[in-house]
């Protein structure tokens, strides 16, 4: 497995062995377990349905009530695909742990912003506005968004006032500083999409492969931002 669905706690900060200052962001990560699998025969990919989250049974919708109750489950609050080519080796109730990661590991992490509501041209695209004296009746107004007699129109994609955050965004490349496999935490070096308790998708980086070896104590470190 190649993924996890967990829960922003908060964000705090550390020191690492070296003595630095690290924020880091707490995530609760599992357990999930497993709701059900997509093969290539059927779907056309391969994928696992994981569940996180106890949900209250009055909560629950009816096709939820019942899938679930086929399950013989809880029903989960959050429920995600992570596609994988091991499938096959998962069985519906399978228990899902952080066990997966250790320290060291760099991660994808998927979540819903926070939402700032609406919002004008200068908070939401960082626009400078206009005078701020006296007199000038423009101050955070937007001005013309037009383009004179020709072509007499609007661009699309022009930025205006509008609905501000609470989009789903994904971090990539963040540093596994801890796994506390006894309280089921992650700490991850720097911030996550999402405000406290929201729900968040980690799975590990597509970018960067897991380092699962150890690497010996004569063996000199490598600088991270010397380039090849």
């Amino acid at each position: 497995m190649n993924g996890i669905l967990g829960k922003k706690i908060g964000m705090t900060n550390i020191f690492d062995k070296d003595g630095y200052f690290v924020p880091v962001t707490v995530i609760e990560a599992g357990p999930c377990y497993v709701l059900g699998t997509k093969t290539q025969e059927k779907e056309g990919y391969q994928a696992v349905i994981l569940g996180y989250g106890e949900l209250k049974p009055e909560k629950a919708k009816k096709p939820q009530k019942a899938w679930f109750g086929k399950l013989k489950m809880a029903p989960k609050r959050m429920i995600k695909e992570i596609r994988t080519d091991k499938a096959a080796e998962y069985k519906v109730g399978d228990k899902i742990s952080i066990k997966i990661f250790k320290a060291g590991d760099y991660v994808d992490v998927s979540g819903t912003t926070k939402g700032k509501g609406f919002q004008g041209v200068v908070r939401r695209w960082k626009w400078k506005g206009g005078d701020r004296g006296h007199g000038s009746m423009f101050h955070r107004a937007p001005g013309s968004i037009g383009a004179s007699s020709d072509p007499s129109r609007v661009f699309k994609g022009h930025p205006l006032p509008g609905h501000m955050g609470a989009k789903k965004r994904t971090i990539q490349n963040l540093e596994i500083v801890d796994v506390n496999e006894e309280k089921g935490l992650l700490l991850i070096k720097g911030a996550v999409p999402g405000h406290k308790n929201s729900y968040v998708l980690i799975r590990h980086a597509k970018k960067i492969a897991p380092q699962r070896e150890e690497k010996s104590d004569n063996e000199p470190a490598k600088d991270k931002g010397q380039k090849k």
